[in-house]
């Protein structure tokens, strides 16, 4: 990357200056930027002094490092989609929020926010080609979106999503009101991620250093969660694919550690152990051993589970070549998360942590078998990770701090807190005003980007596959529509 572009690189959780942030002129912006295999984590606009400063903060993830830059925009500008198509989201959701028009943005339609029979569906006028309409209200207990497939007999042509259903206005919430049950609110099975993502962004805004014990409490929390969606969403491909005696075991298996996690917190999902400079609850010797145990069954179980799974060349006809993307395809609409490394992306938000000779997992085939093994390797890996992490905490502080800490957040700053949740990357920006009040609150989480994955990975596939290839992505809804 030219180290001579104006642009400022800076690490995870940093709190930064906002007199620090460079800024360029929008010409160089996009002849320097765009080009460069560079993985954009967010893109957003804000108005200042009356103008539009458009932030974008990035990736450089084969050197591990995190940079920011700025320019201005009017009330329009020439589409960055054209370029680096991985930015489509982004600016379609910029123009929702402030009316600001990319000049031909190929596909600027609606992101969160419904307005009657605004959104108008791609159609087509073959006359072999029909429609199959699915949601916004589904026959199971889920949240709302629509699907809409453009079919030929039973092959998928097409597939458009249509989300933006529940808008429940967080990131105001958490501007007017910061507090870490809402933070564990934005997405009830990211609970451990987002609450972490919003400590971490406050601590450093108000010059708060947590204890190392307490560090390594919540990223044992956060592999724990990892694990936990990771055992159950096997189990879920398995029931997609009737291999019935896989679902069942498997989802057996998710509930030793959500129990797990509820005698540590008090909540099967994490709800109440992290706090506003530290966590609410210890790990003790007691507590110590019955992980390490969960550990041991959980990985026995899930050892023989999906090596019976897998051995069934049903199941392996079923998710193989079934919901392709590619890495050039992943890496060009920016998938993140296990999808993209499942598509042989190598690239997780961990290695910006406080993880230790992390070493990322892969897989290359990009279909549900990929999305579904891969899960199943990375189940081992957080296995790993938390015992490594329980022998540390034997060498950290006897116990965790109890003291109650105030928000102080310094004036005119920001910060960027980056966590590689087990969907892939959750994305915090906190900035604060001349009176060290929250000015602008921005989430991004793994959703955001593979949603359009999703409609990808179903085409030229039956419809009968949809299901099993929803699954291998197991997307988020109120995650999306914050």
């Amino acid at each position: 990357m030219d180290v001579n572009m104006n642009v400022l690189e800076f690490k995870n959780n940093q709190k930064i200056k906002r007199a620090d942030i460079p800024v360029m002129d929008f010409e160089s912006f996009s002849k320097k930027i765009l080009p460069y295999e560079v993985r954009v984590i967010n893109l957003f606009v804000k108005k200042e002094n009356d103008k539009n400063r458009l932030y974008c903060i990035f990736a450089d993830d084969k050197n591990k490092k995190l940079f920011l830059t700025t320019t201005y925009i009017g009330e329009s500008y020439p589409s960055l989609t054209l370029s680096k198509p991985c930015l489509h989201m982004f600016e379609r959701l910029i123009y929702e929020e402030t009316g600001i028009i990319p000049e031909g943005h190929p596909f600027l339609k609606p992101v969160r926010k419904q307005d009657g029979n605004s959104y108008k569906f791609l159609e087509s006028h073959d006359i072999q080609t029909h429609e199959v309409a699915v949601g916004p209200v589904h026959a199971g207990i889920i949240e709302p979106g629509h699907f809409r497939f453009l079919c030929n007999g039973e092959r998928v042509n097409h597939l458009e999503i249509q989300l933006g259903f529940q808008h429940r206005g967080v990131e105001d919430l958490l501007r007017k009101r910061p507090s870490i049950q809402l933070a564990e609110s934005i997405c009830g099975d990211e609970t451990i991620a987002q609450s972490l993502a919003y400590a971490r962004a406050m601590e450093s805004l108000s010059n708060i250093e947590i204890t190392q014990r307490e560090k390594l409490i919540r990223l044992i929390a956060l592999e724990m969660e990892r694990m936990a969606i990771h055992v159950g969403d096997i189990g879920a491909v398995a029931g997609d694919v009737a291999y019935s005696i896989g679902a069942n075991v498997l989802g057996v298996t998710r509930t030793l550690v959500i129990n797990t996690m509820l005698e540590l917190s008090g909540s099967r999902f994490g709800k109440g152990l992290m706090k506003f400079g530290g966590v609410n609850f210890d790990i003790d010797l007691t507590m110590r051993t019955k992980i390490l145990n969960m550990l041991e069954e959980v990985c026995d179980r899930t050892d023989k589970m999906v090596k019976a799974m897998f051995a069934h060349a049903t199941v392996i006809s079923r998710l193989e070549n079934t919901g392709f993307v590619g890495k050039k395809k992943a890496r060009e609409i920016g998938l993140v998360g296990m999808a993209a490394r499942a598509a042989g992306e190598e690239f997780d938000a961990r290695v910006f942590d406080d993880y230790e000779d992390f070493e990322i997992t892969t897989m290359k085939t990009g279909d549900v078998y990929a999305r579904t093994y891969l899960r199943y390797l990375e189940i081992k890996k957080s296995a790993q990770i938390i015992k490594n992490m329980l022998n540390k905490l034997e060498d950290t502080e006897t116990e965790i701090n109890n003291k109650r800490f105030n928000l102080n957040l310094e004036p005119d700053c920001c910060v960027f807190s980056i966590v590689e949740g087990w969907r892939g990357e959750v994305a915090h920006c906190v900035m604060t005003d001349k009176n060290s009040y929250i000015e602008t609150y921005k989430i991004k989480g793994a959703s955001f980007n593979n949603w359009f994955g999703l409609a990808l990975a179903v085409r030229n596939n039956q419809i009968s596959d949809f299901p099993v290839c929803n699954k291998s992505f197991n997307l988020s809804y109120c995650g999306f529509d914050l």
